[in-house]
């Protein structure tokens, strides 16, 4: 496990200097291609997959948002979104990331989600606790608590008006940031994350096996995560009336 963690590292430091030194204008133009979730893919995109099918194919099959399954291991599983957040990063909006997932016989045993924008990077193993490290100097940070979150995240805001009306109504402040794996990662300094509509592997793997000590609940609709009982029941009951 710790040769995959430390893979996933050297992914992520591969594209966080290319991301922050030799992007161009046309790294963030479309491929000209559909990716395998539906989305259309830029270039930036292919090139943060090629990376990391570099550092990780070693460790089983890809499945990344990009191409889909690349080679076959029924015991082990890479899932992956080689940029959480592109259409951010090519508005030069600062909160766009990369996801990665190691499933081994159907079960998530590691995460690791790295802000690029930030350049911090938070893993959990099996065998290691919520981990996060600074990629410009490679060290360990401890980030402080947030005992009362002022926000919520809530994810694809846009396509749900009624939603966002009625969490209006019980005076629940929120933003709509464009990169789940990101928020997922930070639920824990949130009141809470909602992320609304099509669920894809690829979105939540990493993300949600990082926040998998909260209140969790997901069904084919709506994902809510909330460290506070009462505000997971009270958001959950909300949106399941509508």
């Amino acid at each position: 496990m710790t040769d995959f963690i430390k893979d996933c590292i050297d992914a992520n430091k591969s594209i966080y200097e290319y991301v922050n030194t030799h992007i161009c204008s046309d790294d963030l133009l479309y491929s000209g291609e559909v990716g395998f979730g539906g989305d259309y893919t830029l270039k930036i995109d292919l090139k943060a997959e090629e990376i990391f099918i570099l550092y990780l194919k070693k460790y089983g099959s890809i499945f990344s948002e990009e191409t889909g399954h690349i080679s076959s291991n029924i015991n082990k599983r890479i899932i992956i979104d080689p940029i959480d957040g592109s259409d951010n990063l090519a508005t030069n909006l600062p909160y766009y990331g990369t996801s990665v997932a190691l499933e081994e016989n159907g079960k998530i045993v590691a995460g690791v989600v790295c802000n690029l924008a930030t350049g911090i990077l938070t893993y959990k193993t099996q065998e290691e606790k919520l981990t996060k490290i600074d990629l410009k100097t490679n060290k360990k940070i401890e980030e402080p608590k947030i005992e009362k979150p002022k926000v919520s995240i809530v994810e694809r805001a846009y396509q749900n008006p009624k939603i966002c009306k009625e969490l209006y109504k019980n005076k629940i402040k929120f933003r709509s940031l464009g990169a789940i794996a990101l928020s997922l990662c930070d639920a824990r300094n949130y009141n809470f994350v909602l992320f609304l509509g099509k669920i894809r592997e690829f979105d939540i793997a990493a993300g949600l096996y990082l926040s998998s000590d909260l209140n969790v609940y997901k069904n084919d609709k709506f994902l809510i995560v909330a460290k506070n009982i009462h505000t997971f029941n009270l958001v959950k009951d909300t949106i399941n009336k509508l």
